[in-house]
């Protein structure tokens, strides 16, 4: 089948009104059957079904490394099934790229943004499917053709405005207009909610609704097993490959997806009663760096100290600003009572500085190495004699027992840490951080995109380490980290640190309005008031 690319000049017509996803004889958008799908040594999917139905959101859950983001990929084109087939409409098409996906009314919102920042919202819509008029570009129409999918599915942003200046929320909205601008009639939303804060939660639950109303199908793929309850019609869980749950959500708690995902109950961050911070170990006064207009702070040993903030606020700058990668244009840091503003990355990680950053992939880990070369990657104690001489049996043998310790899959030390599931690496990068003992951790965003399993073992590490007498500087967008982790909470806004608060004295409401300044920011030291 050759799946007609619908005009972007004219939006696709409206859908009838929906009945009740749930209601007998509705016939499916979207049939996978009998899918599989093996890589060397790997087998991603097995016998694999999902039927999604128009004027439905259905929630797809599972671990890192369960197959989800394979059926997604087979799905969107990327990939091509070994076995089993795909129909759209019940007519069975093949899809050999996201090109065939989008002209067959397929539309992927990815977890990272996709959008050029020096382009207006019109711009990013229309780019790549643009329309000319006497061979020149024909805005208007483009412009007339937003307008009315904006309308129709109620998703409001000024065309003129350029992406720079726009909030997540509004980012991910544009992200959602683009496909439905290219003619979509399913949806995939991959982590969608994983960097919104809770106001903006609900106004992406509500244009979910606006979708489903529309006749539109959603699969909607999250960690989150409240918001999957919250948003959901229909609920399909994989683990190893294979379904082993498809269910309505009414049928669903947390409970029961938590024991077919992990086999266990559900995980939570929850802070452990202690006795309170020791010394001081990581102090920034004044610090400027880019966006950063001024960062004060402090971290003693045995504490959490959590930033929160809407992403894009300098949490990024401020990460690399005490690592060494941005340069401090003001201002002083100091690690326990050495100044260490001018001092660099390496000079910095020999004084105890460890970080987990926010992207593994390109500030953690050497995807094509071995999982030893990358457990050995800015770790003095694995050198030998000389400058560039590698202890690799100290590698091998650290590697294998942060794969124990862990319960990272891998079939051996050998294997590149592109062969691993999200979870696994982000497990791998924490494991490699808190070997050497370090005296500061920096945390960035450490369970953004792994599984409920991962997330468990990643916080008991981090709580583990705290009370060990770590320092810890935790930068996240999950606000039940956020208050569940730390001991004392800043908020990031516009490159400034507010006065810390307690965690204690938080919810996430307040927090979320704190971070998107409609709440005036707490009163009192900025740091140090433990």
């Amino acid at each position: 089948m050759s799946p007609h690319t619908p005009s972007p000049r004219t939006p696709p017509p409206h859908p009838p009104s929906p009945r009740s996803p749930s209601e007998p004889g509705r016939s499916p958008l979207v049939e996978l059957r009998h899918i599989s799908k093996r890589y060397p040594g790997v087998v991603a999917n097995r016998d694999m079904n999902l039927v999604v139905r128009p004027g439905q959101v259905h929630a797809v859950v599972g671990e890192n490394g369960a197959g989800k983001s394979t059926l997604m990929r087979i799905l969107y084109g990327e990939e091509q099934p070994d076995g089993g087939e795909l129909l759209l409409s019940g007519e069975p098409v093949r899809l050999r790229s996201p090109a065939d996906a989008i002209a067959a009314g397929i539309g992927m919102v990815h977890q990272h943004f996709m959008l050029a920042e020096n382009l207006t919202v019109l711009e990013n819509v229309i780019l790549g499917a643009e329309t000319s008029r006497w061979g020149l570009l024909d805005r208007r129409s483009g412009r007339r053709a937003l307008e009315e999918v904006s309308e129709r599915y109620g998703l409001d942003v000024d065309p003129d405005v350029t992406v720079e200046h726009l909030g997540v929320g509004q980012r991910q909205r544009v992200e959602i207009l683009k496909v439905l601008y290219r003619g979509a009639r399913v949806l995939i939303l991959d982590e969608p909610t994983a960097v919104l804060v809770p106001d903006e939660v609900r106004a992406l639950f509500d244009s979910l609704a606006g979708l489903r109303a529309r006749g539109l199908a959603v699969i909607f793929i999250s960690h989150k097993l409240d918001e999957v309850l919250a948003v959901s019609d229909h609920v399909t869980v994989i683990r190893a490959g294979t379904s082993v749950g498809d269910f309505a959500t009414s049928e669903a708690d947390p409970r029961r997806l938590s024991r077919l995902i992990i086999g266990g109950e559900l995980p939570a961050p929850a802070t452990r009663d202690r006795t309170g911070g020791g010394p001081v170990a990581l102090r920034s006064r004044g610090l400027r760096a880019g966006p950063v207009a001024e960062a004060t702070l402090e971290v003693a040993r045995g504490e959490i100290l959590g930033v929160a903030g809407v992403q894009g606020n300098g949490q990024s700058e401020l990460i690399d600003a005490i690592t060494g990668v941005r340069e401090i244009s003001a201002g002083s840091l100091h690690l326990a009572e050495r100044d260490v503003t001018r001092l660099d990355t390496r000079q910095r990680r020999r004084l105890g500085l460890a970080c987990i950053p926010e992207d593994r992939h390109r500030q953690a880990l050497a995807l094509p190495a071995t999982l030893w070369e990358n457990v050995m990657l800015g770790s003095e104690d694995l050198r030998r004699r000389g400058r560039w001489r590698v202890d690799r049996k100290a590698a091998r043998d650290l590697t294998r027992e942060l794969i124990a310790r862990l319960d990272i899959k891998a079939p051996s030390v050998d294997v590149p840490a592109a062969a691993l599931s999200g979870g696994n690496q982000q497990k791998l990068v924490v494991g490699r951080e808190l070997s050497g003992r370090p005296a500061v951790l920096l945390a960035a965003h450490p369970t953004r995109g792994v599984d409920v399993g991962a997330q468990a073992v990643i916080w008991e590490l981090l709580r583990d380490a705290r009370d060990d007498g770590l320092a810890i500087l935790l930068v996240s967008a999950d606000l039940d980290e956020v208050l569940g982790l730390c001991d004392r909470v800043q908020v990031m806004l516009r490159g400034r640190l507010s006065a810390a608060v307690p965690a204690a004295e938080l919810t996430p409401q307040r927090l979320g309005r704190l971070m998107t300044g409609t709440e005036p920011e707490p009163a009192g030291p900025v740091a140090g008031a433990r």
